[in-house]
C-alpha cells in the first residue's frame, strides 16, 4: 500500500536544484524525488571478476604495490 511522505523546511537553493533536475528528466517534482529515493535504496550492483580486472587495467596497475600506493594516497588525502 502506498504511503504519503512529507518533507518540511527544504531550503530554497535545494528546491531550485530539484526543480531544475526534474525538468531536465521531464518529471514532476514529486516524480523526481521518488526517482532519487528509489535509486538511493537499490542494492548496489556487484562487479564480476572480469569487470574488476577491466577497471584495474583502466587504472594502468600492474602490481599490488602500485594499487597499495594509490589506496594510501587516497586514504591520507582524507
Amino acid at each position: 500500500m502506498p504511503t504519503n511522505l512529507s518533507i518540511k523546511n527544504v531550503p530554497d537553493r535545494l528546491m531550485s536544484r530539484l526543480r531544475k533536475r526534474a525538468a531536465k528528466h521531464h518529471r514532476s517534482l514529486q516524480g523526481e524525488v521518488l526517482a532519487i529515493i528509489e535509486s538511493s535504496v537499490e542494492s548496489p550492483s556487484s562487479l564480476t571478476p572480469s569487470q574488476v580486472l577491466s577497471q584495474v587495467r583502466l587504472l594502468g596497475l600492474r602490481t599490488p604495490r602500485e594499487a597499495a600506493s594509490i589506496i594510501r594516497k587516497d586514504r591520507d588525502a582524507r
